[in-house]
């Protein structure tokens, strides 16, 4: 299986589904739209596609931006899977021509996620997840809330059994949190988890969440 990436920024990389990936025998190839004159992969050669976190909107108007939907709405076409996380969800949810806009708080940091749906087998009820987002998408028609959150209700969502979309973070290891409070802390202001950029690092990440991250991709990988 060819897996397609699309960063979008230096500090959000691919966490652990590099890991998954590794331990299934995939390629994975990663690619930075928003840089050097946007290169997008094609639908040819993607099997699944993960579209990553980012500091744009999907609300901007750069041609990068709008490509990146046009090749969502093609695999959607097509049945393949695809993984939004953050932006990524929101650019899903936007290629179906739903809205994205200011979420009712910022959230930034550590919070509780809640299963809102039993479809996908073995997910604990309630997780601790990173979240980084001040927008934030509706959920589809004909999709299936997934996570939903203290503060906000819409925090992920399933659709065709092959498309996920999170608005916050099982992806990231140790590592990949510091890399982003390193060159993102002044983000935490005004977020209404009230955490510090030292509390959010030394905050343990969860072993559950790698586990999860597997089984979400196992999902959508064998539908």
């Amino acid at each position: 299986m060819r897996i397609n990436i699309l960063q979008h920024t230096p500090n959000e990389g691919p966490g652990v589904i590099r890991d998954w990936a590794t331990e299934h025998h995939h390629e994975l190839y990663i690619y930075h739209p928003y840089f050097n004159g946007g290169i997008i992969p094609n639908v040819k050669e993607t099997d699944l596609l993960i579209i990553l976190g980012g500091p744009m909107s999907p609300n901007n108007e750069d041609k990068w931006i709008f490509e990146e939907r046009e090749l969502i709405r093609n695999l959607i076409q097509q049945n393949k899977p695809i993984f939004g996380i953050c932006f990524g969800a929101q650019q899903i949810t936007k290629a179906l021509g739903y809205t994205v806009g200011k979420s009712p708080v910022k959230e930034v940091g550590w919070n509780k996620v809640y299963l809102e749906s039993s479809i996908i087998p073995n997910i604990p009820k309630e997780l601790m997840a990173l979240h980084w987002h001040e927008e934030t998408f509706y959920i589809p028609k004909n999709a299936q809330l997934l996570f939903s959150s203290q503060y906000l209700k819409n925090q992920g969502f399933i659709l065709n059994n092959n498309i996920i979309g999170l608005q916050f973070h099982f992806e990231s290891s140790a590592h990949d949190i510091k890399e982003i409070i390193m060159n993102d802390a002044s983000y935490v202001f005004d977020s209404v988890l009230n955490q510090t950029s030292e509390q959010i690092l030394n905050q343990e990440v969860p072993k559950e969440n790698k586990e999860v991250m597997f089984k979400l991709l196992d999902f959508i990988t064998s539908h």
